[in-house]
């Protein structure tokens, strides 16, 4: 059975034959948010590694926020791309989450990083955005798998407050 499940593991990892689905060795729905706010956009897969999609969820998240590493990995890349700041970590071989449009980074390619740690500041999103926002992305190899499936579920017991209500 744990053959088995190592091979299981392998095969997700190099995503060779399967649809991906989250590796058991990461557990899957064990990663912290590394920002406590709504799904403003969810994941579309592309049907084509080219393909129109979004590959990954945005997270409202107000410019300035302080992000945390969602799993203990190895910063891969943290430098501008097309002229915007992105920061990828890689969590176990073949597994990388990467935050997106960000105004800081606060880590270095190299660096090892745990759950929580704090590793950027969000910036304002994608750029036609109207609302603030951090993007998170998760591939599995190649291929982009919807975040979601790794996250833990995310507790707002403390954060929700109900307004007062008077029926008269």
């Amino acid at each position: 059975m744990q053959r088995a499940r190592v091979a299981l593991v392998a095969l997700a990892l190099t995503g060779v034959g399967l649809a991906v689905p989250a590796p058991p060795a990461v557990a899957a729905g064990t990663w912290r948010w590394p920002a406590v706010g709504p799904v403003l956009r969810g994941f579309e897969a592309p049907e084509h590694p080219y393909g129109s999609g979004h590959r990954g969820i945005d997270i409202g998240a107000s410019a300035g926020t302080v992000l945390v590493a969602p799993a203990a990995g190895t910063v891969r890349f943290a430098g501008p791309v097309g002229g915007r700041l992105f920061l990828t970590i890689e969590h176990a071989p073949g597994l990388r989450s990467t935050l997106s449009f960000l105004a800081a980074v606060s880590v270095r390619a190299g660096d090892v990083v745990v759950p929580g740690q704090p590793v950027a500041v969000s910036g304002r999103g994608h750029p036609d955005a109207t609302v603030d926002h951090v993007h998170l992305g998760v591939r599995v190899g190649d291929t982009y798998v919807d975040p979601l499936t790794f996250l833990e579920p995310l507790d707002l017991r403390g954060l929700l407050r109900l307004a007062p209500w008077d029926p008269g």
